[in-house]
C-alpha cells in the first residue's frame, strides 16, 4: 500500500533553511505528481508546492523564490527546500499524493521557525 514518510521537521531561526524529504512507496514513484502541504496552528492546509511527473513545479505566491521543491526518482523521494524562513512558515508539513482517486498523506513532519 501507498506509504509516505517525511522527515527533516525542526526548530529554526527566523532566515535558516531546512530540507524536508518525503519517501514514498507502494506505487510507480516517478509517473506521479508529488505536492507538500502545510497547516498551521488553527488555520487550514493548504498547498505549498506541487512537481509533476516530468519535473514541473509550482509554488504558494507565499513560498515563491524562499521553497524549491525537487524529486529523485531513483529514490522515491520528493524534496521541500525551504530557505530565508519567516516566523509564518512555522506548520506541519505533510507530503501529499494522488493516486487511485483519493489522498494520500504522511503523518507530517513539524517546523517551528522562532527566535
Amino acid at each position: 500500500q501507498v506509504q509516505l514518510v517525511e522527515s527533516g521537521g525542526g526548530l529554526v531561526q527566523p532566515g535558516g533553511s531546512l530540507r524536508l524529504s518525503c519517501a514514498a512507496s507502494g506505487f510507480t514513484f516517478s509517473s506521479y505528481a508529488m505536492r507538500w502541504y502545510r497547516q498551521a496552528p488553527g488555520k487550514e492546509r493548504e498547498l505549498v508546492a506541487f512537481i509533476t511527473s516530468l519535473g514541473s513545479t509550482r509554488y504558494a505566491d507565499s513560498v515563491k523564490g524562499r521553497f524549491t521543491i525537487s524529486r529523485d526518482n531513483a529514490k522515491n523521494t520528493v524534496y521541500l527546500e525551504m530557505n530565508s524562513l519567516k516566523l509564518e512558515d512555522t506548520a506541519m508539513y505533510y507530503c501529499n499524493l494522488w493516486y487511485q482517486f483519493q489522498d494520500h498523506w504522511g503523518k507530517g513532519t513539524l517546523v517551528t521557525v522562532s527566535s
